[in-house]
């Protein structure tokens, strides 16, 4: 045999021996591939149908789940562990340690080495960092600043009604409030669009530090006897009791603390599992538009057509009670003009009546009736509502000069006779 003859079957064999490989590898592959699928197809089989969705095949509710690593968050505990771990969470209000002085640097430091010490079962420390959340800050803001703006309307009706009565005192000062609170209305809302500004910028953050407290139930002893909601109650008594002592603690430092309420921890587990679409879709605007609801309802059409009728109504009212008092008070000034000028005719004439009998009355009893009337003149809102009454005091002032000037010619007729007679004596003699 040449040497060709045996180059040629050592590359028959090999090609042989590839083919054979290749087909052994792809033997494998499929293999392989099959008990992948059946490894799936017994994990959805293991799960209830009615859990899964349209993605049964591929993900299940189970695995999420269990990459969830907790089972649900109930009476401002997180529940871990089938029951078995329960955690609350504390939220720390930290101090400014920086800017102390070294004595209540000192006095911190002390009170946080008391805290550690008094520490009787184990806690973790936890920091999270997230955009600052302006919108509820702006809200606030928006809302003082409009009803800042309804007092100002208020005043200025206040102002209008004490200068139509005439009151310049009262008006000067509805004035002056009306200025201080428009100065602190302009502030308000120049603060209100730059918090505004400010949410619209992701850049600003802020760091929040918690605590966390556990408590498992197997530290009571024996739960097998007790229902699920008494071992709930129990580990609930338990974890705050405990979260007392450590917020009692932390005082000592000066560090404030609260404990988190569900939705608070629902919160801070929404942003710890989404650190990117927390910035996008917030957890508080989600549950503002009923994003857990099967269904949002607005209100009755019926109740939208009263409530814009109960405004326009309200609108109307202030009007009519505004236009009613300017024409109120122009109808009083009137009467009081009218009500003036009879108080002048009278007094005119009784000054007449007073001139004619001038010559009946002493000199004092003149003046001193004369005062009397312009007294009278001078008190002119007090006899305005009385003008009959000051007629009928100017009658009887009349008539009591007549009496006096009667008495008078009574009291000189005896002296006259008596002066008659002494003068016939002398002619006599």
């Amino acid at each position: 045999m040449d040497l060709v003859g045996l180059l040629n079957i050592v590359i028959i064999l090999l090609v042989f021996i590839i083919f054979g490989l290749g087909l052994t590898y792809f033997i494998l592959m499929i293999k392989d591939k099959n008990q992948k699928e059946n490894s799936v197809k017994e994990d959805v089989k293991k799960v209830p149908e009615s859990t899964v969705g349209k993605f049964k095949d591929k993900l299940s509710t189970a695995s999420i789940r269990n990459f969830m690593e907790f089972d649900e968050v109930k009476d401002n505990m997180i529940i871990r562990k089938n029951r078995e771990q329960y955690v609350m969470v504390i939220q720390c209000q930290g101090v400014n340690y920086d800017l102390m002085s070294e004595d209540e640097k000192i006095a911190v430091e002390e009170g946080f080495v008391q805290f550690l010490n008094t520490l009787r079962f184990p806690i973790q420390l936890y920091v999270q960092t997230r955009s600052l959340n302006l919108r509820d800050i702006v809200d606030d803001y928006k809302i003082r600043v409009r009803n800042m703006e309804e007092e100002i309307e208020d005043l200025k009706l206040k102002q209008k009604e004490a200068e139509m009565r005439g009151n310049e005192e009262l008006a000067k000062k509805i004035a002056y409030q009306i200025r201080r609170k428009e100065n602190v209305f302009e502030y308000g809302a120049d603060i209100s669009d730059y918090v505004g500004r400010m949410s619209l910028n992701k850049n600003v953050l802020q760091q929040k530090t918690y605590i966390i407290v556990s408590y498992f139930a197997s530290e009571f002893g024996s739960i097998s006897t007790y229902s699920r909601e008494e071992i709930d109650n129990i580990c609930f008594s338990e974890l705050f009791t405990r979260t007392q002592s450590v917020i009692r603690s932390l005082a000592a430092s000066e560090v404030g603390g609260k404990i988190l309420d569900s939705e608070e921890l629902a919160e801070l587990l929404y942003i710890a599992y989404n650190r990117d679409d927390s910035e996008l879709m917030q957890l508080g605007k989600a549950l503002d538009a009923q994003y857990d609801a099967l269904y949002s309802t607005s209100k009755d059409v019926l109740i939208k057509k009263q409530e814009k009728l109960e405004e326009e109504l309200n609108e109307k009212s202030v009007e009519l009670a505004t236009d009613s008092i300017m024409e109120a008070d122009k109808i009083r000034k009137e009467k009081k003009k009218e009500e003036e000028e009879k108080q002048r005719i009278i007094e005119e004439k009784a000054l007449e009546l007073i001139e004619q009998y001038k010559y009946q009355m002493d000199k004092d009893l003149y003046e001193e009736t004369k005062n009397v009337v312009k007294g009278k003149k001078q008190n002119v809102g007090a006899s305005i509502d009385r003008p009959e009454k000051t007629a009928e005091s100017a009658k009887t002032t009349t008539k009591t000069r007549k009496v006096t000037k009667t008495k008078q010619t009574t009291q000189e007729e005896p002296a006259k006779r008596g002066r008659r007679k002494l003068n016939t004596e002398k002619i006599a003699q």
